[in-house]
């Protein structure tokens, strides 16, 4: 099934400042988060940002939200960002069906997320090499489940020429600067 723009959104899951330092390979998650932000703006895909519990694991990493004009984020308590009725609320009246998410953790609330996302009649496409768990074995444990409960992994790289879909789209140079 292909990705396509007009019925596609971003969720970005709980990248905050209270649980991003102990992430593994936070670098790397973090150059990865911020080149999908950046594309998926540049495509004009809506993004929805959830916290889990702010007042203990703080806001979202400013590196992140300095990136969203008007940055606002939905805050959560359940592990699934779907328990939120303003996330679900926000993806119905986007008319998405794709869902892309990033964050963390992978093994816990992307893992929930994408388990009721498809659940809910969406199409949840986990970005793999922009999500995170503190433990490696935890984000591999997580791959496991995404693929045994048939939910779509791709790439940054990949998801964004997707929804490019042509060298000849006027996204295409910024896209791949952001890429490279």
């Amino acid at each position: 099934m292909r990705i396509r723009k007009d019925r596609t959104a971003g969720l970005i899951v709980d990248i905050q400042e209270r649980l991003f330092p102990v992430m593994s390979g936070k670098e790397e998650l973090l150059a990865n988060c911020t080149k999908l932000v950046k594309g998926l703006q540049i495509l004009g895909i809506p993004l929805l940002v959830t916290q889990q519990y702010t007042k203990g694991l703080g806001e979202t990493i400013p590196e992140i939200s300095s990136l969203i004009p008007g940055f606002r984020s939905v805050e959560k308590r359940d592990f699934s960002c779907c328990g939120s009725s303003e996330v679900m609320t926000g993806l119905f009246e986007l008319k998405a069906e794709n869902i892309l998410l990033c964050g963390i953790e992978s093994h816990v609330c992307v893992l929930q997320t994408a388990l009721d996302l498809k659940e809910s009649g969406y199409n949840p496409v986990v970005v793999a090499d922009a999500v995170s768990s503190r433990n490696p074995a935890s984000i591999d444990l997580a791959k496991e489940r995404f693929r045994y409960e048939g939910i779509m992994m791709t790439s940054v790289e990949s998801v964004l020429f997707e929804l490019t879909g042509s060298s000849a789209a006027p996204e295409f140079r910024e896209i791949s600067r952001i890429v490279k």
